[in-house]
């Protein structure tokens, strides 16, 4: 998206806020036939520069926000701080890969100094995460356990959190977890922009198979039992089974919200 389209695009996102009433409720007010339309370049000319109304100052906000975002590649999702981890291309261009070695680090505590917290989400299926998993590690694989941890983030806003997500390969459900928890918490804080409530999200490249592989000492127990284990056909048909239909309602919640 060039810079043109960006701008267009936050402006008709946040112009709503030039309609708000002082408590924040928004007013439908009438078309006014007998005053011309003001054109959309003028419209937009004019969002782009300061003004003494605080919802021009807010759109210029997050119209400042998403160019740093697009400029910079290192900066995380509030366009505030840059990634405290060091990152990888990955198999996932929109997604920022750690390699186990930085896994490894991060659970040594080297980067106690620069973060306050972290939590490794684990969106394999139990039987695997009971098979052997990375220590501390969440066994998280539904979209509900995903909204719980969101709504989880209390602290303050200066704290920086971390969140490493990861599957089997990270090829699959990883990134589809990480993706999902990113754009429920951008759409949870969209009054806000660009706050989110985890800014800082990783996908653990080549998942639990190649950090087993490089820091087994660090996996709990030590052992790995891939999804296609011979004695978990049954349990992999269950959890595929469930999978499904997880994805099945939060498609259909979404398909509801639109018709309303």
């Amino acid at each position: 998206m060039d810079s043109y389209s960006v701008r267009r695009y936050l402006f008709e996102k946040s112009k709503r806020l030039f309609d708000g009433d002082d408590d924040g409720s928004i007013t439908k007010k009438p078309r006014q036939s007998q005053k011309p339309t003001t054109s959309s370049s003028r419209v937009l000319s004019k969002s782009l520069s300061f003004g003494d109304h605080p919802a021009e100052n807010a759109c210029h906000d997050v119209i400042s926000a998403v160019e740093r975002l697009v400029g910079e590649d290192n900066l995380t999702g509030n366009s505030e701080t840059t990634y405290s981890l060091p990152t990888i291309p990955g198999k996932h261009s929109d997604l920022k890969s750690i390699t186990p070695e930085t896994m490894s680090h991060v659970l040594a505590g080297r980067y106690d100094d620069v973060i306050s917290s972290y939590r490794i989400i684990d969106c394999r299926y139990p039987y695997e995460y009971d098979g052997g998993h990375i220590k501390n590690a969440e066994n998280l694989l539904t979209h509900d356990n995903i909204k719980d941890l969101l709504m989880s983030r209390t602290s303050a806003e200066s704290e920086r959190h971390m969140l490493i997500f990861h599957c089997e390969f990270s090829s699959e459900r990883g990134p589809k977890m990480s993706r999902f928890l990113q754009s429920k918490d951008r759409e949870l804080n969209n009054d806000r922009y660009p706050f989110l409530n985890f800014p800082e999200v990783y996908l653990l490249h080549d998942g639990y198979k190649g950090f087993y592989e490089a820091h087994k000492e660090l996996c709990q127990p030590m052992s790995y039992k891939p999804r296609f284990h011979e004695n978990h056909a049954n349990d992999l048909r269950h959890f595929r089974s469930k999978s499904k239909s997880w994805c099945a309602g939060s498609k259909k919640r979404k398909s509801q919200r639109k018709i309303l």
